[in-house]
């Protein structure tokens, strides 16, 4: 390793607005076991299936359909 680098040429990342970022959030154990065997159908991971599912619903600006009994 050099003891300094230049970074005066560096130029900022353009990607870095889209970075994904940590959030912990509270899912019923249907609803996990629900992604889980959806993404193991589609080879992907759970949680990248249900970040695609929520972005498709942000994108189309999908409403909730919530109903009380």
């Amino acid at each position: 390793m050099r003891d300094d680098y230049d970074f005066s040429t560096s130029v900022q990342n353009p990607y870095a607005k889209k970075l994904k970022r940590q959030v912990t959030i509270r899912l019923d154990e249907d609803t996990i076991e629900y992604f889980k065997k959806l993404a193991e159908e589609k080879d992907l991971p759970y949680q990248s299936l249900i970040n695609l599912y929520l972005r498709d619903c942000a994108q189309s600006h999908k409403d909730l359909k919530m109903e009380w009994r």
